[in-house]
């Protein structure tokens, strides 16, 4: 049950920025932050 509910919320997030440009460059972005900051 618990699985479920977290796939759900998962699915309609990837919706979400799918949909929403700003939101998907911006969270990009933050991954691509946090890569940097990994490698130094």
């Amino acid at each position: 049950m618990k699985n479920k509910a977290l796939l759900t919320s998962l699915a309609l997030g990837a919706a979400y920025l799918l949909r929403n440009e700003k939101s998907r460059n911006k969270l990009m972005d933050q991954f691509k932050e946090l890569g940097s900051k990994r490698n130094k």
